[in-house]
């Protein structure tokens, strides 16, 4: 874990020592709150946010606090007790929208612009790429799309498909 250098809140008050999470919490209303080692009081309203890269999503984890200040940045979920990196990992569940893609039914490209029709873990999408800029090759099996709006959509491994979706994405790649 690594301490924000300009952190105003209550873990700037440990000096200089390494900021240490003891456990996150999140309560009824879901509103999470963060325990650091030496700081009498929880540091309530935080939140959780995924840092890059992308390739790493169990590491580089940043809580901030309730005016979007980091606080602390976990180098990895296993940085944490069990029952913070379940809260934590639902929170950024929730908190990110990626589809993983099964099986791709479609995909055409127009104008220079590539319209994939997929079926995912959250249902059937289509989506649209502006460009190649937007595959990004996370692995030599995994892959991230970013379509127009920003949205993202995982193939998680590209041996676990079928030949059909490889053979149609595969001059993206």
């Amino acid at each position: 874990m690594k301490e924000s250098p300009d952190n105003e809140s209550s873990a700037a008050e440990q000096d200089d020592a390494q900021v240490r999470v003891e456990r996150i919490v999140c309560d009824e209303a879901g509103e999470l709150s963060v325990y650091l080692a030496g700081v009498d009081e929880p540091i309530v309203g935080v939140s959780v946010a995924r840092c890059f890269p992308w390739s790493l999503p169990e590491g580089f984890i940043a809580i901030r606090d309730a005016d979007g200040r980091e606080i602390v940045l976990l180098d990895s979920l296993n940085d944490l007790d069990q029952a913070s990196q379940e809260v934590v990992s639902g929170e950024l569940r929730h908190k990110v929208f990626r589809p993983r893609i099964t099986r791709v039914t479609s995909c055409r490209t127009e104008f220079g612009v590539t319209s994939i029709s997929a079926e995912t873990d959250r249902g059937d999408v289509t989506f649209q790429l502006g460009s190649r800029d937007d595959v990004h090759m996370l692995s030599p099996t995994r892959i991230l799309f970013r379509d127009v709006d920003g949205n993202t959509y995982e193939l998680a491994d590209t041996e676990a498909v079928d030949a059909e979706t490889c053979r149609k994405l595969h001059f993206l790649l």
